[in-house]
Parts: structure tokens; sequence; C-alpha cells
């Protein structure tokens, strides 16, 4: 894992995989992955990343299966 960077203006959480180029993108819920032209991860956007924390915490510590509202 390359960086990791969260703002808080929007609520996002960016993860860089590594720094090859992008060329496409895909949109899964609130996370929008972006992949070269080779079909590799390069870069992962988490959108609304707060709710998605907290859920996933909530979810370990009461362990139980994560649901995305």
């Amino acid at each position: 894992m390359k960086k990791i960077k969260y703002n808080t203006e929007v609520d996002i959480l960016l993860i860089e995989l590594n720094d090859s180029p992008i060329d496409y993108a895909e949109e899964f819920e609130d996370v929008i992955i972006h992949y070269t032209k080779d079909d590799v991860p390069v870069l992962l956007e988490v959108m609304d990343a707060k709710r998605l924390s907290f859920n996933l915490i909530d979810s370990i510590i009461n362990n139980r299966e994560v649901v995305y509202a």
C-alpha cells in the first residue's frame, strides 16, 4: 500500500495501492475502484468514510455481518 489519505471536507478515504497510470474506474455502492488498462486496482475511493468505518467497527465488536445502508 502506497498512501492513505482522508479528506475531512468531503468525507472521502483514498487508498493508493500503487502509482500505475489509471485507465478507468468502476463504482460499487460507496466505493470507486480505479484500474490500469490491465485491470490492476490502483486507487480506492471510499465515500461517506465515517459511516463505513463506524459500521465496520460496530460489526467487528458485536460480531455481526457488515450491512451497508
